[in-house]
């Protein structure tokens, strides 16, 4: 058996036989974009997530930088976790806006409300990109939600590690003003490059098929153009991909919850501490976030799980965004950011894939064991 990967493209012989049928009438029918394939799409994955509007997108930077131009950002302060990818704070810049980093909890790696009212007191925000984290919906989330309506703060899901979490019967995407999602290669499911916004709001879904588009009016084809756009359409190969991996996300999702609950029972067994979803009806396990006690660095213990037959993935994240050189124009206060200063460079995230065998997951808790205890 070869190692442990942490990434894995789930699609069947048949399927991407199927798909290279699909391509095949796509590229003959001469209809690349903008056609039945991207509307099948935003129709069922809507529903998926349960929500009204479901708008395609090149990739989930697009869809928050979409999200953000419709909420009017710019010039303003919008607050973002700091650890966070590169994206969730890159967009807000690239609308105009200033990002002001939140710190995190070391139980869900996600800000806690206090946070969030004290980014909104002290720094003044109009706005929140809240990221649920390796897929992970805080508990606190429906107290955010509150928080942003009553504050008149717009609130936007990056939902891009969560296809499928849900919490309280909602969809992680459907809590707020509009989930962004990606369908990066590693993601849950794939496009291999595409996004998907969420919303409630019809005027948004129309503001957001302008976006997309070049800013075009309803004819998708024309001349007028009404909004400075972009073109951040998605492909019609990569919606009928997509469409595939939307139908099977349930499938793989139950890979996923399968494997975790074997990974955290060792984990339990062994004291080690890691991001609980109990409180959520499924988690997407985009990431099992596991914080170990040992000493030693990441490039140790990367090296040691190798040695076991494990790779082990990024992690949730390894740096900070306030560490980063092209956020060093971001103003952040003297206090720093602790607790995420002290646990980023300080977790792991075990292989979890839809792809994981029962021998692959044997292997995973084997290292679990060899190395955490």
């Amino acid at each position: 058996m070869g190692d442990v990967k942490p990434f894995f493209l789930d699609l069947t012989a048949d399927e991407i036989s199927g798909l290279e049928s699909t391509f095949g009438n796509i590229l003959r029918s001469g209809q690349l974009i903008l056609n039945q394939y991207t509307e099948q799409f935003e129709s069922e994955f809507a529903a998926k997530m349960g929500v009204p509007y479901a708008v395609a997108t090149s990739s989930g930077t697009a869809s928050l930088i979409m999200l953000l131009r419709a909420h009017q950002a710019m010039g303003k302060k919008v607050a973002v976790p700091t650890n966070t990818n590169f994206a969730s704070a890159a967009a807000i810049l690239h609308v105009g806006a200033m990002p002001v980093f939140m710190d995190m909890d070391c139980e869900t790696f996600a800000p806690t409300l206090d946070m969030l009212k004290e980014a909104h007191h002290k720094d003044e925000i109009d706005g929140v990109v809240w990221v649920h984290i390796g897929g992970l919906i805080s508990p606190e989330f429906t107290q955010v939600v509150e928080y942003c309506k009553s504050n008149k703060l717009f609130l936007i899901e990056d939902a891009a590690h969560a296809h499928g979490s849900k919490m309280s019967g909602v969809c992680a995407g459907a809590f707020a003003d509009g989930g962004a999602f990606s369908f990066f290669p590693t993601k849950v499911m794939t496009t291999m490059e595409g996004g998907m916004v969420t919303t409630h709001d019809k005027d948004v879904a129309d503001i957001m098929r302008s976006l997309r588009n070049q800013g075009k009016g309803a004819s998708k084809f024309g001349s007028d153009h009404l909004h400075l756009g972009s073109s951040w359409r998605i492909s019609e190969i990569a919606a009928a991909m997509g469409l595939v991996q939307l139908g099977k996300l349930d499938q793989m999702l139950d890979v996923r919850a399968n494997a975790a609950k074997s990974m955290i029972k060792v984990l339990d067994e062994l004291g080690v501490p890691y991001c609980k979803f109990d409180h959520m009806d499924r988690a997407s396990q985009y990431k099992l976030i596991v914080r170990y006690k040992q000493d030693a660095s990441i490039d140790d213990l990367k090296k040691q799980f190798k040695e076991c037959g494990v790779i082990l993935g990024g992690g949730v994240y390894d740096r900070t965004c306030h560490q980063q050189e092209v956020f060093k124009d971001v103003p952040v206060s003297d206090d720093g950011f602790p607790v995420a200063e002290k646990y980023c460079p300080r977790h792991i995230c075990p292989p979890l894939t839809s792809g994981l065998t029962d021998d692959d997951v044997e292997c995973v808790t084997n290292a679990f064991r060899q190395v955490l205890a």
